[in-house]
């Protein structure tokens, strides 16, 4: 038994009346579809885990693209590369459609060679999924999954036309062929009318076009001798990227199109709020030079009830500079041309511009990104996506010390030979508020319900889990530093400055002219019986600390992830206490400015930290 004969089969089901129906056949399934900083170690990993905040992680986000289908009175089959679930069956066909009916084809895990068996086309068979105008009990398909290929059933005869518009979520192209079994499948051919043909488009895997395999399309009107008819001449039929068709051939594979467009995360180009670079491998499956064309393409509108994107994806796009004999970030502003040799690859990376992703925390920027061939065979589309990131969470690095000034007569001056670097650890919660820390512990807190966490003080940690806790710390600030207890204004964010003033008490240990067994530096008189005033053996020290905040990062810095899960700009420090020159009305302290510039790496999205130890 032919393919004709096999889906021209057909059983009553009960949907509000009778109706013909595709008959099952048997397939596979198709197979379903970290950042921390190097010495942060275990705990850091846990906590990622534990709250779901890596860095680039993304939530639910959407890039729509609207494709007209032409359909006939009859069956048609139609192959949705997009997804198309946001609403029911009853909104997508409205009775204006002129669509009858809408089966799902479900490539099962046994499969059964075409022509050997008969499968009737019971609504019970697992093969398929129906969706009735009349919505009978036996209805079992209220959605439009991508990637899948459907039977529609219109009114009227094979001379009757009428068009539908769907509007999907795009998905990047994924495909299974299953040997010894029926695929109804649909390809990503040219999007203009003059599509190429089977023959020229499958050269590269010639096996689906081969004499001893069999192609098939439905063109309207009952099922029957007539519909589906078989392709007998690949060489002159054009594969139509709205259609599907059934392909019995031998062969096991992922074939999709003669170049494979392959991003480096499987679902697409997602940046989420932090991530900051995708690569997109292409590989030319055929014996001749391709001539690749990427373009962005704007978005459609997101269909009613679906998040609202606020503007394209600024896209950058690596490219290296002759001039500067380096690898730079440019705009994707246009289309960018790429050369792939004969059955080669190449590798495309692509970054997103931060500064450029502004608005209110988790707003949705979305586009497409477009890949055709110069031969016009395949049109690919890859989803991209970004979201406005929210300067929450944990942030560890340091700063570059390049500049000191210099009281010294005769050697004025400020340049240093070469950089100092004074490490940095800064939490940010939910509500803004930025703490200088002098550390920090990760673990599993000793609160309910007892979730791995950040703290600033030991004793908010699980007792029982500290061996798993990690501390992160800064040598050179006071111990048990917090917001609370710094002096400071601004905040942390692009083109803001974030001061701190750091006091260190002449009688503090922590301060450098202290000694506890020093008689001359140990704040008591020459008979240890009263303590001296401050300035008398030892100085009040204070260090003001200034952040700015700059759009584009320091020279010599990689500007991926910039404004997201990297920030900093220039550094400035003024020291209070640390040297005494003469003035004319007495002794008086000078101050002591040192700049250069800073760098901090998001660890953690994490808002919330704990500054108290558990009672």
């Amino acid at each position: 038994m032919n393919l004709r004969r096999f889906t021209s089969q057909f059983s009553a089901y009960s949907a509000g009346g009778a109706a013909s129906g595709p008959t099952a056949v048997s397939g596979v399934k198709p197979d379903p579809q970290a950042y921390h900083p190097a010495g942060v170690g275990r705990a850091l990993r846990r906590l990622a885990l534990a709250v779901g905040v890596l860095v680039g992680a993304t939530s639910a986000q959407a890039q729509w693209e609207t494709v007209t289908y032409h359909l006939k009175g009859g069956w048609n089959a139609i192959y949705l590369h997009g997804e198309a679930d946001y609403a029911s069956l009853e909104t997508i066909f409205p009775e204006s459609s002129n669509v009858i009916s809408v089966w799902r084809w479900n490539p099962n895990p046994n499969p059964i060679q075409i022509g050997t068996s008969s499968v009737l086309p019971t609504t019970g068979t697992p093969e398929w999924q129906v969706w009735t105008r009349a919505e009978g009990d036996s209805d079992s398909l209220d959605s439009l999954p991508g990637q899948s290929a459907y039977l529609v059933e219109c009114s009227g005869s094979a001379g009757d036309s009428s068009t539908v518009t769907i509007t999907q979520r795009v998905l990047p192209p994924r495909y299974s062929w299953v040997r010894n079994g029926a695929n109804l499948l649909g390809f990503p051919s040219r999007l203009s009318g003059n599509y190429p043909l089977f023959s020229t488009y499958f050269a590269t895997f010639p096996v689906a076009t081969a004499s001893n395999s069999k192609i098939y399309k439905y063109d309207g009107g009952p099922l029957g001798p007539g519909n589906p008819i078989q392709v007998f001449s690949p060489s002159s039929e054009r594969l139509d990227r709205t259609k599907a068709y059934w392909f019995e051939a031998p062969v096991v594979g992922n074939f999709y199109a003669p170049l494979e467009v392959t991003p480096s995360r499987l679902d697409g180009l997602h940046y989420g709020r932090t991530g900051s670079l995708i690569t997109v491998r292409v590989r030319n499956r055929t014996a001749s030079a391709l001539n690749l064309t990427v373009s962005p393409v704007t978005s459609a509108a997101a269909p009613v009830g679906e998040e609202a994107i606020a503007a394209p994806v600024p896209l950058t796009f690596r490219e290296f500079d002759t001039g500067s004999s380096a690898y730079v970030f440019n705009a994707v502003s246009g289309d960018i041309p790429v050369t792939i040799g004969p059955q080669s690859a190449v590798e495309l990376s692509f970054g997103v511009d931060r500064s450029q992703i502004v608005g209110s925390t988790d707003s949705l920027y979305a586009s497409l990104l477009r890949f055709t061939d110069g031969g016009n065979l395949m049109d690919v589309t890859l989803p991209v996506s970004a979201r406005v990131s929210s300067m929450a969470g944990l942030w560890v690095g340091e700063a570059l010390v390049s500049e000191v000034q210099s009281h010294v007569p005769g050697a004025e001056g400020t340049g240093t030979g070469r950089d100092f670097p004074l490490r940095l650890i800064v939490h940010v919660a939910d509500d803004g508020t930025a703490r200088l820390l002098s550390q920090v512990f990760i673990g599993t807190l000793t609160s309910n319900p007892n979730a791995v966490g950040l703290a600033t003080v030991e004793g908010a940690l699980l007792a029982s889990d500290k061996a798993n806790a990690q501390r992160l710390s800064v040598a050179h600030l006071p111990p048990d530093t917090v917001a609370d207890d710094v002096v400071g204004s601004g905040s942390v964010a692009i083109g803001q400055t974030l001061t701190r003033t750091i006091t260190i008490g002449f009688n503090a240990p922590t301060n450098p002219y202290v000694h506890t067994y020093h008689p001359d530096h140990d704040n008591r008189n020459a008979r240890f019986d009263a303590m001296l005033p401050a300035g008398e053996e030892s100085p009040t020290i204070t260090r003001a600390m200034s952040f700015a905040f700059t759009a584009s990062p320091p020279e010599g810095t990689s500007p991926q992830g910039w404004g997201s899960s990297v920030i900093g700009g220039d550094y400035t420090e003024t020291l209070s206490g640390l040297r005494r020159a003469k003035m004319s009305d007495g002794t008086s302290t000078t101050s002591i400015t040192v700049s250069g510039t800073f760098i901090l790496r998001r660890v953690s999205e994490l808002g919330s930290i704990t500054t108290t130890a558990a009672p």
